[in-house]
C-alpha cells in the first residue's frame, strides 16, 4: 500500500473532519494568506498526544496524559516572515490566524482577499514507518508491566545496585501541510521513548548510570533482547562508575566510541552546516564551501530517510521528503541543509531539513540524522594506537558557539588509556575543542558505524526535537582534557 497516501488520509480524517474543513476552505485560506505578495506562504496543521508513565524507586508512581492541536501560518517577503498561529482549527479561526498574518505583513491590503488555490501537488514521501496510534489507554498496564520488568533485571544485575528510576511517553503526532503553490501532504509519526537511570553504592559511594531506546513503533517495537540490553547498558556504566579515577587533564589524542559519541560533532559541526546560520554568516564555517575542513576520509552525511532512527522522516514539517545530503566529503565541505526560506534566499533547493517543535513555532533548517560514515581502521587498533589518553564512549551534556566553534561536553563514561590498554574508568572528564579544529585533526576512522540508541535530541533557538547521531570509532590526536580534583 501507499504509505503516503494513507498518512495523508490519517491526517485529513484526525485534522479536517473534526474542525469541520475541508480542502476547499484550506485553499481559500492559503489564497488570502498569499495574496498580499508573498514569496512564500504555508499552513502547518498538527494534532500531538501523549501519555507517560514513571517508575521511581520500584513503584510506578506517575502517569501522565496531554495533547495539543492547531495551526500555524506562516508568510514570507524575502527574508521578512509573518506569522500567527491558533489552537482552534474551524475556518473562522483560520480565517483570523491569516489575517493577522497578512495584518503583520504589511505587504498589499490586508482586508482584500485572494484568490483560492487548488491543492494538487504530491511531494511523495519516504515510508519508514507505520501510520499507527502508539497512545491507546489499553495498553496501560503492559507499560507498567514492563517498566516493573526492568526495575527487576537493573537489581538482578548486582547486589549494588541501589536504586532504579524508568520512565516510558508514547506520542502520536499528525500533521498536514498545505503550501501556496498547491502541496498538501501529512505525516503520522508514532514514537515512544523508554529511559531509566539506575544508582550502585558501594562502601558510601553512589554512581549513576543511564541508558534509553526510542523508536517510531508502540510495545511491539521493543523485544526482549533489546530491553535486555539498555538494563545492562546502564547497570554496567554505574558499576563501572564506582571504579572510576579522576580524570587526568591536559591536551592528549581522544578516540570517541562508535554511536552517540557523534552528538560531539552534530553540536560543534553540524549546526554550523544549517542553511541559515550561513545565509546569516554566523558559522564558522561561513565561506568555505568546497574548501579542506576536515582530515581526509571525514565524511558527514545527514540523511532523514534512515529507517529505524528517530530522526527519521516522511516528510519535514514543509512537506519535503528529507534529502541524503553529503555535508562533509573526504574532508572536504560540499553541502549544507535548507528548508525552503532560506534555500530560496540562497539560490539553492531543500533538502528537507525544515523542522519545527509544533505548530505555535517556525520552521527552520534543522538536523535529522547526523553521522560520520565509515572508515577503514580496526577499532581495536585505534585504542592501541594510544600511548596516553581518554576513550570517551557516552556524554552527559555540552556546549558549542556557533560562530566560533568552541564546545566542551562532559562524559558520563570514559576511560584512561595507556600504552593501548583501557587501564581504569575515569568520572568528571571534559572534552574542550573548536570544531573545524577537531576534524583536522582526526587521524584514525573505524569500520564500526553506529548510531545512538534513540535518545538523542537537539535544541535551537528554543526548540527541542528528537534527532538521530552516530558515528564509527575514531581518533582525534590533539584535544584538551579537564577534568575534577578528588
Amino acid at each position: 500500500m501507499n504509505g503516503g497516501g494513507i498518512a495523508l488520509d490519517r491526517a485529513r480524517t484526525a485534522l479536517l473532519g473534526p474542525a469541520g474543513l475541508d480542502e476547499a476552505a484550506i485553499g481559500r485560506a492559503l489564497g488570502e494568506l498569499a495574496g498580499g505578495g508573498a514569496d512564500l506562504a504555508d499552513l502547518y496543521f498538527e494534532t500531538t498526544t501523549m501519555r507517560s508513565w514513571q517508575l521511581q524507586d520500584g513503584r510506578v508512581t506517575q502517569g501522565g496524559f496531554s495533547m495539543r492541536q492547531g495551526v500555524g501560518a506562516r508568510a514570507a517577503h524575502g527574508g521578512q516572515v509573518s506569522f500567527a498561529h491558533s489552537a482552534d482549527l474551524r475556518e473562522g479561526a483560520l480565517r483570523d490566524t491569516v489575517r493577522a498574518v497578512r495584518t503583520l505583513a504589511r505587504h498589499g491590503d490586508a482586508g482584500r482577499p485572494g484568490q483560492g488555490i487548488a491543492l494538487n501537488r504530491d511531494a511523495g514521501c519516504h515510508h519508514l514507518y507505520p501510520a499507527i496510534d502508539t497512545v491507546d489507554v489499553r495498553n496501560a498496564a503492559a507499560w507498567i508491566t514492563l517498566l516493573e520488568r526492568i526495575d527487576q533485571l537493573a537489581h538482578a544485575e548486582d547486589a549494588r545496585i541501589v536504586r532504579v528510576d524508568a520512565s516510558v511517553r508514547a506520542t502520536d503526532t499528525t500533521i498536514l501541510v498545505a503550501e501556496a503553490d498547491g502541496l498538501l501532504a501529512g505525516d503520522v509519526r508514532p514514537m515512544t521513548i523508554l529511559s531509566m537511570v539506575v544508582i550502585a553504592e558501594q562502601d558510601g559511594l553512589r554512581a549513576r548510570g543511564q541508558a534509553g531506546l526510542g523508536r517510531r513503533a508502540g510495545l511491539d517495537g521493543f523485544d526482549a533482547a533489546s530491553i535486555e540490553r539498555m538494563v545492562a547498558t546502564a547497570a554496567n556504566m554505574a558499576l563501572n562508575n564506582l571504579d572510576a579515577i579522576p580524570a587526568p587533564v591536559g591536551e592528549m589524542p581522544v578516540v570517541l566510541g562508535p554511536g552517540y559519541p557523534g552528538v560531539l560533532f552534530h553540536e560543534a559541526v553540524g549546526h554550523g552546516l544549517e542553511g541559515d546560520h550561513h545565509r546569516k554568516h554566523l558559522s564558522a564555517f561561513d565561506g568555505k564551501m568546497g574548501e579542506r575542513i576536515a582530515a581526509s576520509g571525514v565524511t558527514v552525511i545527514d540523511d532523514g530517510g534512515l529507517e529505524g532512527r528517530l530522526g527519521s522522516l516522511g516528510i519535514d514539517d514543509e512537506g519535503t521528503p528529507p534529502d541524503r545530503t553529503v555535508l562533509v566529503e573526504d574532508g572536504v565541505l560540499t553541502g549544507l541543509m535548507q528548508d525552503r526560506l532560506n534555500a530560496g534566499l540562497m539560490n539553492a533547493r531543500s533538502t528537507g531539513n525544515g523542522r519545527r517543535q509544533s505548530y505555535a513555532h517556525l520552521p527552520m533548517p534543522r538536523m535529522t540524522n547526523t553521522f560520520l560514515a565509515n572508515g577503514t581502521a580496526d577499532p581495536a587498533d585505534i585504542i592501541a594506537s594510544i600511548d596516553r589518553g581518554i576513550y570517551a564512549t557516552e556524554f552527559d551534556g555540552g556546549q558549542v558557539d556557533i560562530v566560533t566553534g568552541r564546545f566542551n561536553f562532559t562524559t558520563i563514561e570514559a576511560w584512561l588509556v595507556e600504552k593501548g590498554k583501557l587501564v581504569a574508568p575515569v568520572r568528571g572528564a571534559t572534552l574542550i575543542g573548536v570544531g573545524h579544529e577537531a576534524l583536522r585533526h582526526v587521524s584514525m576512522i573505524g569500520n564500526d558505524l553506529d548510531y545512538d540508541t534513540g535518545m538523542a535530541t537537539c535544541g535551537k533557538q528554543g526548540q527541542s526535537l528528537h534527532v538521530s547521531v552516530g558515528q564509527p570509532t575514531l581518533r582525534i590526536d590533539r584535544m584538551m582534557v579537564g577534568g575534577q580534583a578528588g
